[in-house]
């Protein structure tokens, strides 16, 4: 088991460099044809009292949303969004609020000008947690089966364009409660259930571990 999730992670890692140029070319002809500065505009009457004007949010119970990948954010807003008769795919009673007036066109604008932002990241607080995440990140847990988290989301945590979010200097209290949804079914808009599936193998020390050592990832 030990030798299997060595290699699993060894080649995650590989196979995330080898997909990564070719998601980042997709997503700037993506980027293209949204409009930022539209976003913007409606990021300062809609997102800012959460997200701040710049999407770099002071709140931990909200997400640093700056620099995070113009797919991704598009991908949640759409979610937010319930689609005909269907429910959303990511329930959120606050969100949903927010979404219900944006059409697809002022979700992708707002994703894009989010993306241009820079990140104002957060810090790991507690050496001792951010040790045992390290170790999780970098290696996951052979005796439960967690694989390594930087075999998706990178050594660095910056994640791969339209595959897997930046998670680096992201609120651990944010991530650590993101984490804990998937681990309970209540966040199912993961695809093919890898986040609930990785969860269920997590201790709560180990997710909170995780969380605050992603925190102070640069």
């Amino acid at each position: 088991m030990v030798r299997f999730l060595a290699f699993f992670a060894s080649a995650s890692l590989a196979l995330a460099a080898g997909a990564a140029s070719g998601a980042q070319a997709a997503a700037k002809q993506e980027a293209a044809k949204a409009d930022p500065a539209k976003g913007q505009a409606i990021a300062t009457q809609v997102c800012v009292a959460c997200h701040s004007a710049d999407g770099n949010s002071v709140a931990p119970a909200n997400p640093k949303i700056a620099g995070q990948f113009a797919e991704y954010l598009n991908k949640q807003l759409v979610n937010f969004k319930p689609q005909g008769d269907k429910k959303a795919e990511r329930e959120n009673v606050v969100m949903a609020g927010m979404v219900a007036a944006l059409s697809p066109e002022d979700m992708k604008n707002l994703a894009a000008y989010f993306a241009g932002q820079k990140l104002k990241p957060a810090t790991a607080k507690d050496k001792t947690l951010a040790a045992a995440g390290q170790i999780l990140w970098r290696g996951g847990n052979a005796a439960t089966g967690v694989p390594a988290c930087a075999g998706c989301h990178g050594p660095d945590g910056s994640g791969i364009p339209a595959q897997y979010p930046r998670i680096a200097g992201q609120y651990a209290e944010y991530t650590e409660v993101q984490l804990k949804s998937f681990q309970a079914g209540q966040r199912v808009n993961d695809a093919k259930g890898v986040m609930r599936g990785v969860t269920a193998r997590m201790t709560d020390r180990e997710i909170k571990a995780v969380a605050d050592y992603a925190a102070g990832l640069r």
